[in-house]
């Protein structure tokens, strides 16, 4: 039979997010950068009085989101956007900048949503590699309609220092996108600079610090004008009802994120430090995963020694990355466990 999809969607991959082991699993995930610790007692109160009201649709914009991000980082409402996780942002973006072609930009290894959203849209890709937190040259005089910068970078940890996102921003001729999903754990923020770059982008996630990963709510920062071009491209009600309710609850309490926050990082380098004395090279990481370099033995045949020990890591079968493992930092008893397993790991080699 014929068929109705277009050639190149058929030859697509498509994103592949981290497995999701079935309910009930004794299974200990640290695959996807999920927060091991809940959300605050106020989203739970936020859901329930939102439920009486779930025949109505939601605000077209999210403005009681807008209003709470606004307050809590320093801008105004109106250089807010909220979107259906940060991932919808991203693809805004796409819809806005590349809706006739073109090009984007990014630095490898790095978050591979960005490479899948371009081939959805057939806009060519420049990519230069790099292991650090320096911008390679070749992304300076990369002429393109979105650079994507991802700091704190994931999958390796390290973020971009603000100087360098600045010269990115003053340089470029297209859209500059600062995805900052990881940011609470110990990035810099960039922030600050979107008055005074009217093409930069700032992108957070409610998912990661605020334990909100299954409400999907992100946010988009940077002047209005900008804002305004990319709510035209968005759906006409994004985020739910049910998802406003949650974000504007957690972002009235963010001493309970930062509570949390803490309690990763430290455990984070606990984790790392205890990895480091094994013999393993784990670069710094100001995110809540840290890389395992485990070239020695590899990272498939640790992933797959780990998962038949009912621990998930995230491998990638992707140049640079064969010879590690990300590793989301789970409790402190959840980690515990995964030392114990990687160093038996280690002995049965």
């Amino acid at each position: 039979m014929r068929s109705v999809v277009s050639s190149r969607i058929r030859g697509l991959s498509g994103y592949t997010p981290g497995e999701q082991p079935p309910a009930g699993a004794r299974i200990i995930k640290l695959n996807t950068n999920e927060n091991p610790y809940p959300a605050s007692p106020k989203v739970a109160r936020a859901v329930e009085a939102a439920v009486g009201r779930l025949h109505l649709y939601p605000e077209p914009l999210s403005d009681g989101v807008r209003r709470r991000a606004a307050a809590l980082y320093g801008v105004t409402p109106e250089n807010v956007l909220v979107g259906n996780g940060s991932d919808e942002i991203l693809a805004l973006c796409f819809k806005a900048c590349c809706a006739d072609g073109g090009r984007i930009a990014f630095s490898t290894p790095t978050y591979s949503l960005y490479r899948t959203l371009a081939e959805i849209a057939g806009v060519e890709v420049v990519e230069a590699s790099t292991f650090d937190g320096h911008v390679p040259a070749a992304l300076l005089g990369a002429t393109a309609n979105i650079t994507f910068l991802c700091t704190p970078n994931s999958p390796l940890g390290y973020e971009i220092a603000a100087d360098e996102v600045e010269s990115v921003a003053e340089r470029a001729q297209g859209l500059v996108v600062v995805d900052e999903a990881y940011v609470d754990f110990g990035g810099s923020t960039a922030l600050a600079l979107i008055a005074k770059h009217a093409n930069l982008l700032v992108l957070r996630t409610l998912s990661k610090s605020f334990s909100l990963a299954g409400a999907r709510i992100g946010l988009g920062f940077a002047e209005p004008a900008l804002i305004g071009e990319l709510a035209k491209v968005k759906d006409s009600y994004n985020v739910s009802r049910l998802a406003q309710a949650v974000g504007e609850a957690a972002l009235e309490d963010p001493d309970w994120m930062r509570q949390n926050v803490a309690r990763v990082i430290a455990t984070r380098e606990r984790v790392a430090s205890e990895l480091r004395a094994m013999g393993f090279r784990v670069p710094e990481s100001s995110a809540n995963f840290v890389w395992m370099d485990c070239s020695s033995l590899g990272g498939r045949a640790v992933y797959e020694a780990l998962r038949r020990r009912g621990i998930l890591v995230r491998f990638f079968d992707a140049p640079g990355l064969t010879d590690g493992v990300r590793v989301s930092i789970g409790t402190d008893e959840d980690m515990t466990r995964f030392l114990a397993a990687v160093a038996d790991v280690s002995r049965s080699r």
